[in-house]
């Protein structure tokens, strides 16, 4: 029977590894095998062993894009399972020690599996414990972290009845709290006992025992958390508080404290899921305020005015009537008792950040994206992790709100020192998505980004962007069941293992842009994008049309006539190996220009803008890629400005654009205290130099970027 059940799970690994060389049933495998273990527990000994020899030979044929869907795959099914043997779990260990020669992302993923699974074997059932409780914030009094998870899907692609249909996929009928705790209190004594607990006998004394379980699941908690902090000098004493408290629940249910036989099974439930249609920009904040502080929404406006009056309290000053001298405090007081209208001196406002807020802000940017292992926070309890849903206007979006989250953050600590921000990105695109005759899906214009994570990524394109082209005929499939029949799954499914192994961010840089608007007084616009930026001068609009039209047919028209464009200057920072700035100018006559901080070729970085020209004249259609760019149009005319393919924000009569990486605000607080004493040319001193200037986005994937 062992050998079958093998052969079947080695036929699955092996279609589920042909299939990142092939678009056919992406995700859907992946899917089906662990929904297979979920059913049928008694099988995840034999996926588990057949996973483990497949790594090995991975590791002697140096198959390395094997690795990181063997990873996830073993990884997720040691989490889900109720008891691997102490041998397999050693050699588990040891294969994924060899793995540390690796590269990365290869030695990272194994290291933090390999810790995961050592403490796996030495208190069995503390991964799906640690994990039920974390995801849906059980109160205890030994495991405090917490997590939440908020879907943020984008009105502009999510019509009513896609959003109605996702929502009612992803947000499932939450489970009570009591049952979550017996659900954890059986599997972590099926799995520190095996084969002297008795599954069914358990599961119904935890019924039995009703509100009375809440004791035995703190007594777990314990139980565990104290093996962890021991080691594996704390094995036997572990197995011993186990075996004590089934021998309790037991009794307390008139059950025999002695009874052992078969394990019932406990599937992992998924996490809770927060789902919004993201029509307010503030809500993003505001979600995260109100996870972070716990506080009601009357005390999240208290906060906002306080920092009001705080900033109104930086720009007002205050007459003041006394002189400062002490002996003068009695003749004020006289003053203010015959007229008590009098303004006194205000209390003094610390306009300048504590010093524990400022390395908050520190940590943060050194560990972004230059580390994948996160420093320790004074309150790091809490871990929200955000997906957006939708195409490149959704990540603009994102962007900006981001950035915002940033400056924000480095006049007030509010988030930076309490929460971990983990972004996720489920592509979805209300553009049709067409199958070509070699069988990939030819994605739409508006999700480059997700093609770019997909070239990246192929196990981000096997499991996310495969279900991105699933989620439109969602709405469909659901109008055509009945309503009593139950939810589909596999959406909260792929979601849920994307949350858990999707932890390798791929860093996007941000990019600031300056619009000076025809008429406008004051300062330029300062906005951000993060993926596209179109200039288009409305008079060459057919013109620009026409060309577009010629270079995807191949063909160009020699004679032009009329206008060909207007003249625009352009200065800009060219991109060299050598890292050398050399400046440049010219003047182009065009009818629109395209800026792209994706790149078709996934061996290039992410660090430089791609600059394109539309115009007739082919001296001009050259390609330039640069970091600092800034266009000017030089007759009197203006053009529209679009940002991330977002018709939202879009702007009009604009007569110059400057571009440049946006800097992180984390690092501009640092430099701004140094700046004010510094004399002569400044240079990078203390913390400063390792510190990251620009401020990136990380999108989480399996595989992440080595950036």
């Amino acid at each position: 029977m062992s050998s079958a059940v093998e052969a079947s799970m080695y036929n699955s690994i092996q279609a589920i590894l042909r299939q990142t060389a092939s678009s056919c049933n992406k995700g859907m495998l992946r899917w089906t095998l662990h929904k297979k273990v979920e059913t049928h527990p008694s099988n995840s000994v034999s996926l588990v062993r057949v996973l483990v020899k497949e790594l090995e030979k991975v590791e002697r044929l140096d198959y390395k894009m094997h690795v990181i869907p063997l990873l996830h795959t073993l990884n997720y099914v040691i989490i889900q399972s109720g008891h691997i043997p102490c041998n397999l779990f050693q050699r588990v260990y040891e294969c994924f020690k060899r793995l540390l020669t690796l590269p990365e992302p290869y030695c990272t993923i194994a290291l933090r599996y390999m810790r995961s699974i050592k403490m796996e074997q030495i208190t069995p059932g503390a991964l799906y414990q640690r994990r039920v409780i974390a995801e849906q914030s059980l109160r205890n009094k030994h495991f405090p972290q917490q997590e939440k998870v908020f879907v943020f899907a984008d009105p502009a692609v999510f019509s009513g009845p896609l959003w109605k249909a996702v929502r009612a996929d992803l947000v499932l009928a939450s489970t009570q709290s009591d049952t979550l705790a017996r659900r954890v209190l059986l599997h972590t004594l099926q799995a520190g006992l095996v084969k002297a607990c008795h599954g069914p006998i358990l599961t119904q004394a935890l019924e039995d025992l009703g509100e009375d379980v809440e004791q035995y699941f703190q007594e777990v908690v314990l139980a565990v958390e104290q093996s962890i902090e021991n080691g594996e000098a704390g094995r036997d004493q572990y197995q011993t508080r186990l075996q004590h408290i089934y021998s309790d629940i037991l009794t307390s249910a008139n059950q025999d404290p002695k009874a052992h036989g078969s394990l019932s099974n406990t599937p992992l439930p998924s996490p809770e899921i927060h789902f919004h249609l993201w029509t307010n920009e503030e809500e993003l904040w505001n979600e995260l305020v109100n996870f972070t502080l716990n506080v009601s929404t009357s005390e999240r406006n208290s906060l906002y005015q306080e920092e009001e009056e705080e900033d109104v309290s930086k720009r007002v000053s205050l007459l003041s009537v006394d002189s400062g001298i002490e002996k003068d405090l009695s003749d004020m007081e006289e003053r203010e008792q015959r007229n008590p209208f009098t303004r006194s001196r205000s209390p003094c406002f610390r306009g300048r950040m504590k010093p524990e807020d400022k390395m908050a802000l520190v940590q943060e940017n050194i560990k972004g994206p230059t580390s994948s292992t996160p420093l320790p926070k004074d309150e790091g309890n809490h871990t929200a992790r955000i997906v957006m849903m939708g195409d490149d206007r959704v990540l603009g979006r994102l962007a900006k709100a981001y950035h915002s989250i940033r400056k924000r953050e480095a006049k007030h600590i509010i988030l930076t020192k309490r929460v971990n921000l983990q972004i996720y990105y489920i592509p979805v695109t209300d553009e049709p998505i067409v199958n070509s005759p070699e069988g990939t899906s030819q994605v739409g214009d508006r999700l480059s980004l997700a093609s770019f994570l997909g070239r990246v990524d192929p196990w981000y394109e096997s499991n996310i962007n495969s279900l991105g082209a699933m989620i439109p005929k969602l709405a469909g499939m659901q109008s055509s069941h009945s309503r009593s029949s139950e939810p589909n799954h596999f959406l909260v499914d792929v979601l849920s293992y994307y949350l858990r192994c999707g932890l390798q961010p791929v860093h996007f840089t941000l990019y600031s842009v300056k619009i000076s608007v025809s008429g406008q007084t004051g300062s330029p616009v300062d906005e951000v994008f993060v993926s596209h930026l179109d200039a288009e001068f409305p008079e060459f609009k057919t013109l620009r049309e026409n060309l577009r039209q010629e270079r995807s047919s191949r063909r160009r028209t020699r004679k032009t006539h009329g206008t060909c464009g207007a003249v625009v200057s352009v200065n800009y920072i060219k991109v060299s190996l050598s890292k050398q700035e050399v400046v440049q100018g010219m003047s182009v006559m065009t009818c629109g220009v395209v800026i792209s901080a994706t790149s078709p070729n996934e061996t290039e970085g992410l660090d430089f803008l791609t600059v394109n020209f539309d115009s007739t004249n082919p001296r001009c259609c050259t390609e330039i890629r640069t970091q600092n760019i800034k266009i000017r149009i030089l007759e009197d005319k203006t053009f529209t400005v679009c940002l991330d393919k977002d018709c939202r924000r879009k702007y009009t009569h604009v007569q110059s654009i400057e571009i440049s990486p946006c800097l992180d605000p984390g690092y501009c607080l640092q430099t701004s205290s140094k700046s004010k004493f510094s004399v002569g040319e400044e240079r990078e001193a203390g913390l400063s130099k390792y510190m990251c200037k620009i401020l990136p986005l990380p999108i989480n994937t399996f595989t992440g970027i080595n950036h």
